[in-house]
This record gives C-alpha cells, sequence and structure tokens, in this order.
C-alpha cells in the first residue's frame, strides 16, 4: 500500500478504508464467486499493460474459455487482495453491463435483476450498501437452492408413493393369481401321491430284479475278466517276441547298409583311382622314340663301361623332402591325411593350440586348391577346442573322441580305403608310420610338410 500514501508520508484515509474491507472480505456464495471470475476474466484483456498486475498477466494469455477455469483462484485472490485492480476492473464490466451495472454502482438494486449478478456487480463497484447486497444475493441463492431441494423431495415423494400404489395393486393381482395356483397344485400334489405309491412298488419290484441281474453279470464279469488277462498275457508275451525280432532285423539291416555304403565307397574310389591312374599312365607314356635300350640303363646302373668316369650315388629321397611329398600328391586320387598336433607343436611350438591350428589349416587349404587332392588333418579331442576357422574346400577337419587318440584315427582312417588308392601320412611319430605302412600307405615326416607350407 505505499503508491497510495502521499509524498509527505501522512496516512491517506481513502487508503485505510481500502484496507479495512480487505481485512473485512465476505465470505461469498459460490454462484456469485464464479461471476465474480467469470466478469474479470472477460475484462482482463481490456486492461492496459502497465495497468495489469504481473500475476495477471499470464492469466490473461489464457484463452477466453479457458481464463475463467484456470485462472480462477489468482483472479479471486488479486480482487481480494489489490483494491486498485479491483476499481479498474470494475470501470471495465460497469462499462460493459450497461444500465445494470450503472445502477449497482450508484447503490441501487433493481428489483428484477438477477441476485447473483447484482451482488457479484457490487463486490467489484464496492457502492454503499454493497455488503447488504451481496448478502441478500447469498439468500436468495440459498433460499433458490433450499426451494429446489424441497421441490426435489415433494417430487420424489410422489413418485414413491406413486410407485407404492402401483405397487399394491400389482401385489393384490398376484395374490389372487397365487391362491387359485395353490388350489391347483393341492389338487395335483393329491394325484403325485397316489402315483407314488404306484411307482415305489414298481421300483421295488424292479430293484429286486436288478440285484438278481447285477449278481449274475458279476460272476459273468469275472469269468471274462480271467479270460482277458490270459489274452493280454498271451498279447504282450507276442509282442515282446515280435518287437526284438524286429529290433534284431533292423540291427541287421542297418549294419547290412552300413557295410555296403562302406563297400559301395571303397569300390568306387579304387574304381576312380584306378581310371586316372590310368589315363596319366597313357599321358606318361605318349613318350618320343627313345635313342637308348632298357639294356643301356642296367649298364649304366649296374655295370662299368670302358672310359667312363664314376657317377656319385643320387641322393635318395627320404621322408622328410618335400620334393617327394609333391611326387605323392600328384598321383591321381591321393589322399593326404595330416597327424595335426604332431606338425604345429614341430613348427609352431610358440603359438597358442589355436593359433597352430588356424595357421595349420589354412596351409592346407592352400595345398588342396593347388593340388585338388582330399586332405584330412586329426587333432587329439582331449581339450576344449576353442576359435575353429572355417574349414577350407577340400579340407577335412577331425578331432579324436574321448578314450581315443588321433594316431588311433589316423590308422582307422589309411584302413577304411580302398586298396590302391595313394594315400599319404605326415607325421613324425615312427608308430604311426609303421602302422599306416603296413596298410599300404606313405608315410612322411612332419618336416616335410612344414617346408612345402613354407614354400606356399
Amino acid at each position: 500500500m505505499s503508491e497510495l500514501l502521499p509524498s509527505d508520508d501522512r496516512p491517506d484515509p481513502e487508503a485505510a478504508v481500502l484496507d479495512a474491507e480487505v481485512a473485512l472480505e465476505p465470505v461469498l456464495p459460490e454462484p456469485v464467486r464464479l461471476r465474480i471470475t467469470t466478469l474479470t476474466a472477460a475484462a482482463l484483456p481490456a486492461l492496459p499493460a502497465d495497468e495489469m498486475p504481473a500475476q495477471m498477466r499470464k492469466v490473461a494469455r489464457f484463452a477466453p474459455n479457458r481464463r475463467a477455469r484456470l485462472g480462477g483462484r489468482e483472479i479471486a485472490a488479486q480482487l481480494a487482495a489489490d483494491p486498485l485492480f479491483r476499481q479498474r476492473i470494475s470501470g471495465r464490466v460497469v462499462t460493459e453491463t450497461g444500465d445494470l451495472g450503472a445502477a449497482v454502482a450508484s447503490g441501487m438494486a433493481p428489483a428484477a435483476a438477477d441476485p447473483v449478478e447484482v451482488a457479484a456487480l457490487a463486490y467489484l463497484t464496492r457502492p454503499e450498501g454493497w455488503r447488504e447486497l451481496v448478502e441478500k444475493a447469498g439468500r436468495t441463492v440459498q433460499a433458490e437452492a433450499d426451494s429446489a431441494a424441497i421441490a426435489a423431495q415433494v417430487r420424489d415423494a410422489e413418485q414413491r408413493a406413486a410407485r407404492a400404489e402401483h405397487d399394491r395393486a400389482v401385489a393384490k393381482v398376484e395374490a389372487d393369481k397365487l391362491r387359485d395356483e395353490l388350489a391347483r397344485v393341492r389338487e395335483e400334489l393329491g394325484q403325485l401321491r397316489e402315483e407314488s405309491r404306484a411307482t415305489t412298488k414298481a421300483l421295488r419290484e424292479s430293484q429286486a430284479a436288478q440285484k438278481r441281474a447285477s449278481d449274475l453279470l458279476a460272476t459273468e464279469k469275472g469269468r471274462a475278466s480271467r479270460v482277458a488277462a490270459d489274452h493280454d498275457s498271451e498279447v504282450r508275451r507276442l509282442k515282446t517276441r515280435l518287437a526284438e525280432a524286429e529290433a534284431l532285423a533292423a540291427t541287421g539291416k542297418q549294419a547290412a547298409k552300413d557295410a555296403r555304403a562302406a563297400d559301395d565307397a571303397r569300390l568306387w574310389l579304387l574304381i576312380e583311382t584306378i581310371g586316372q591312374a590310368a589315363s596319366g599312365l597313357r599321358r606318361e607314356l605318349a613318350l618320343n622314340p627313345s635313342d637308348r635300350m632298357p639294356a643301356d640303363f642296367v649298364a649304366d646302373a649296374a655295370a662299368d663301361r670302358p672310359g667312363t668316369p664314376e657317377r656319385s650315388q643320387a641322393r635318395a629321397q627320404d621322408t622328410d623332402d618335400p620334393g617327394r611329398l609333391d611326387q605323392l600328391l600328384a598321383l591321381p586320387r591321393a589322399h593326404l591325411i595330416v597327424d595335426g598336433y604332431n606338425v604345429t607343436k614341430r613348427g609352431f611350438a610358440e603359438m597358442s593350440l589355436e593359433q597352430q591350428r588356424k595357421r595349420l589349416i589354412t596351409g592346407l587349404g592352400g595345398i588342396a586348391a593347388q593340388t585338388g587332392d582330399e586332405v584330412t588333418v586329426v587333432f587329439d579331442g582331449a581339450e576344449r577346442v576353442h576359435g575353429l576357422p572355417p574349414a577350407p574346400r577340400n579340407v577335412r577337419v577331425l578331432f579324436s573322441r574321448k578314450g581315443d587318440t588321433a594316431d588311433e584315427l589316423i590308422r582307422q582312417l589309411v584302413r577304411g580305403e580302398p586298396a590302391g588308392r595313394p594315400i599319404v601320412v605326415i607325421s613324425s611319430d615312427r608308430e604311426v608310420a609303421d602302422g599306416v605302412r603296413r596298410h599300404g600307405a606313405y608315410p612322411m615326416g612332419a618336416d616335410s610338410l612344414l617346408r612345402r607350407l613354407s614354400r606356399s
């Protein structure tokens, strides 16, 4: 209230009156409060920005249909706390309401006017006796509410009385119907009692007959059960024998099928090897005429000719010679079997097992691509395998089963091949070499493959 005091700091009587009014705000009836909020919300945008309190600027930006509903609480608080704002709003409201607003502002309330509208205008304009107008509107609103409630109660009582009269008439008609129905039911009950006595007699006779039939049926069921038990026992025995026979037949068929498949595979490989070997021999034997005879070769190998200088013996190819390995891999339909860890631990011992396997498999993929031969690499399967790369084309990667070794798996692979097919086994294990040699394979040392891989 400091802006209302004169510059000489003397108290302003009008400001004191306004403060007293603020302190004695009346309790507004709800309809009056809502109408005050609606009138203020409608007049709020018309106020200049410098005359509008800061709290009301946000409310003024609301949509017209939402301003009173969303900003009602702020509007009511500002009207009660800011008399200057209320005076500015009342001026706008009186102008908009026309004659009624002017009459209420002058302290006159038309008898035909809406008491709620009069109370709302009186609250905003604050003419002399405005509290009486507000209280009168409150009493009028309360009287109208009480009258409406009484009228509603009267209508409800009349409706209940009408319903009761209707229910009473319906109950009388229903009672007449029930008396007639009761007489009919009593007559039917007498007839039913006679029928019940006759039915009871017939029931006793039928129960006796049923008991005799039940006894006879129980006897026959016992006989039938014994016969069925004997029959089921015989069927189970025959089914057991049939299942055993079928199992034996299936085992025999599967064994015969597996043996036939293995024989067919060996036979096909043998015929394929023989055919390719014959083709290779035909190409190899298509030689130009030689000026030397077989005797010349025998003489060179087993005798000395006069005037011929001594020649040193040619070095025999050993099992670690990569040239010998190349010759074997050049044979038609050759099968290269590699003892994996025997080679990797000899050539790449400083690497991890995963890196050893990866490097060996990659190198064997190159050999298979160059020669077109079948390649199988065998590892011991005792440890878990991680990081195994995808097998290259024509390279088979195997791990021995639990309890077996890679050496035994290699011998099984050699024994499974048909006689006559070129099989090259890479292993520096003498026991492996001796074992595969007895079955017609060509054993080669691990160094021959390592040298061959170093050239790739």
